[in-house]
């Protein structure tokens, strides 16, 4: 059944790509001898901390590309031990250093980095695992059922792969893949799965952490309960997380994805309301993921770099109402289906379209696989980076909105300010979820 709670927030994801530099900076790098205490020199980690320009200048930006801090080195760990004996190192001293892990670097505003500090790229843990970052396993004699242990530093498209080997995957995404476990984990995760399975961080059932003391500690709902609640959306700032046990569902093989398009915004609010409230874990009648985005008039065609959905056969079309409208409302939504719900998909897509309110004639399907959905957005990522607008400030921005004023947001944002100016350099996310997930 569903969950009969009001909706009470919409996320705004608002991605605004400029090409001008808007770099802050804390000055010039120094030697990591001469900032870090000299004890520090002669400890086992010595040989594993860096202050090369090159590890330095990866570790003073991130995808933001606003804000610059320069560390005085990189631990490039070899083990969780490196890591606490860091951390440790740096608590027993006076004053204590900035440390800061770092994955992906995904990081909008500098929070993966560390001032005159030491930046830990987590990323070479990788080429320490000796292939055993994903371990997938069954818990047959619990509830728990199938899972995945997970080294913080991994990432979540080989999280996927992985677990796809064995047939079953995590049910909540981000909608990018190329980040990593205890990046998204320190933050939120979230995508169009958290309506119905909430947030990445609302989906894992234990974690290693390694604190602010250096201390190693094992954590979950059930053991050392509030340092799991901590951690977990934390920015990082109550341990680093160096394994994250994720619960696994079987994996789907393929997905109905349909883009369905509105010109009327409190229909399209209404309709992906409606479509949320069905939202069980277990309801065969729920929609597995559901966004929604803006299309705006931005050139020749509909489509951005976060996926290439609708074909060039219908560019003209959907053009036309864009040039009438301004802006189209685009409802997104997608349904799991194998060999054995094939038959059933199109009569149980069809009921659930019946009840909605997008423009007649204006909606758009098509059948992909599984592994393909989820890591649609890399394609434009290689697309940006070709032609050279990857690297460049990323001024983005994430917003709860409530309910109550998503209209008002609508006009005062979506129409008084991106219409009115004519803002189109970059994709804009609006979905709701529900509060109790």
């Amino acid at each position: 059944m569903a969950d009969n709670v009001p909706i009470a927030t919409y996320v705004m994801v608002i991605y605004f790509i400029y090409v001008s530099h808007l770099m802050s900076t804390s000055g010039q790098p120094k030697s990591w001898t001469n900032l870090l205490p000299t004890k520090l020199q002669n400890i086992h980690l010595a040989d594993r901390l860096s202050d090369d320009p090159s590890a330095i200048k990866l570790a003073s930006t991130d995808f933001g590309n606003m804000a610059k801090e320069i560390p005085a080195a990189v631990l490039y760990p070899s083990s969780n031990n490196d890591i606490a004996s860091l951390i440790k190192f740096s608590h027993s001293s006076s004053p204590p250093f900035q440390i800061a892990a770092r994955g992906q670097g995904h990081s909008i505003r500098g929070q993966a980095m560390a001032r005159d500090g030491v930046v830990v790229d987590m990323k070479s843990l990788r080429n320490h695992r000796n292939g055993n970052g994903v371990k997938v396993s069954s818990a047959a004699s619990s509830s728990v059922g199938w899972y995945a242990d997970v080294g913080g530093e991994q990432l979540w498209v080989d999280v996927l792969n992985a677990t796809l080997e064995h047939g079953f995957a995590p049910v909540s995404w981000t909608d990018y893949l190329y980040l990593t476990v205890g990046g998204t984990l320190s933050n939120a995760g979230i995508s169009g799965q958290t309506f119905r399975f909430g947030p990445q961080i609302s989906n894992v059932l234990e974690m290693d952490v390694i604190t602010g003391k250096g201390d190693f500690v094992t954590c979950s709902p059930e053991k050392n309960t509030e340092l799991f609640y901590a951690v977990l959306g934390g920015l990082g700032q109550f341990g680093i997380i160096v394994r994250a046990r994720i619960p696994l569902e079987p994996a789907p093989k393929t997905v109905k994805w349909v883009r369905m398009l509105y010109n009327d915004f409190s229909a399209f609010t209404r309709d992906q309301e409606h479509l949320i409230s069905f939202n069980g874990r277990k309801q065969k009648n729920a929609v597995n993921y559901l966004e929604g985005s803006l299309l705006m008039s931005q050139g020749p065609h509909p489509n951005n770099w976060r996926s290439s959905f609708f074909s060039l056969s219908d560019h003209s079309k959907i053009i036309s109402l864009l040039t009438k409208y301004g802006i189209l409302y685009c409802l997104e939504v997608v349904k799991f289906y194998d060999d054995h719900t094939l038959a059933s998909m199109d009569t149980e897509v069809q009921a659930l379209w019946e009840e909605l309110s997008f423009m007649p004639g204006f909606v758009y399907e098509k059948d992909v696989l599984y592994v393909d959905f989820l890591n649609r957005v890399r394609s434009g990522e290689i697309k940006l980076q070709s032609q050279g607008l990857w690297d460049v400030p990323h001024p983005w921005l994430n917003l709860f909105v409530p309910k109550s004023h998503i209209s008002d947001f609508n006009n005062g944002v979506f129409n008084d300010i991106i219409l009115k100016r004519n803002i189109t350099t970059g994709p804009i996310l609006v979905y709701p979820m529900i509060r109790s997930k």
